[in-house]
């Protein structure tokens, strides 16, 4: 079985001090990818870029105190990718791919964070951007190799993956042309792997809650953390589990198990 979480800390030092590195080892992950490190190279290296017999590789944000993404894995890759090749999202921090390519067998695990376009239009614009290029370069990885993408989308896709959809129709995560992007993105060859293993759930499947009102106590969530893996290793996914028994970040861990082995 290979295991993959994916967890946005919302800053790598406060979810230390939460406890997510004591809780990392005992999960025997055989990959774990971070989102919004929220930290530089110097805060992390010697300091959380090795956790266990998990070594982990980072693409950093330029602007310090935000975004960046992390990829730890127990096994060593043949190749390691930091970014998509476009300035504006690759000076964010925003992918880290690690390659397990062999003779016959070209495959990657992928942590990558989404832009949120919840602050206001001009980053609804950047959003915009963002998802334009991830369906060139999704569609391009996807025609060269198997892979499986986790990380925080900041996109709900449907009703059933957020509290109140109804009131949030015209507010960031949850827009008609977010949500027709993540549904293109579906219908082309990508799956949503938690869904394909748990197409009903509703309250239980929230991976995010916002830290206005009691949104968490209230379990006033969002689905918003995916595994989006290509068909063959979708069907390879055998659990999947949110971790909610400790709170590490305004997020919880997503993990699923696959049916395979680097």
């Amino acid at each position: 079985m290979l295991k993959v979480i994916s967890a946005n800390l919302n800053g790598i030092r406060s979810a230390s001090t939460k406890g997510f590195f004591d809780w990392l080892p005992q999960q025997n992950a055989d990959l774990v990818g971070v989102q919004e490190v929220k930290a530089q190279h110097d805060a992390v290296v010697g300091a959380f870029d090795q956790i266990d017999a998990l070594r982990g590789w980072f693409h950093f944000a330029q602007k310090k105190g935000y975004s960046g993404v992390g990829l730890y894995s127990r096994h060593e890759p043949s190749d390691v990718k930091a970014g998509i090749g476009v300035p504006e999202f690759d000076d964010e921090g925003r992918w880290i791919e690690l390659r397990f390519d062999k003779p016959g067998r070209a495959f990657s695990v992928i942590s990558c964070y989404f832009p949120s376009g919840s602050s206001g239009e001009e980053r609804q614009a950047v959003k915009y951007r963002f998802l334009d290029a991830m369906a060139i370069h999704l569609s391009q990885l996807k025609a060269e190799r198997e892979f499986i993408l986790v990380g925080d989308v900041n996109i709900a896709h449907k009703e059933a993956d957020l509290k109140n959809w109804r009131s949030n129709q015209k507010n960031s995560g949850f827009l008609p042309e977010e949500r027709a992007w993540m549904t293109k993105l579906l219908e082309g060859g990508v799956s949503d792997v938690y869904r394909a293993l748990h197409p009903t759930t509703t309250d239980e499947c929230y991976t995010w809650w916002s830290n206005r009102g009691q949104a968490y106590a209230k379990n006033v969530g969002w689905r918003i953390d995916y595994h989006l893996a290509t068909e063959r290793i979708a069907a390879l996914a055998r659990t999947a589990a949110i971790y909610k028994d400790q709170k590490f970040s305004d997020h919880a861990p997503l993990t699923v198990e696959y049916d395979f082995t680097l």
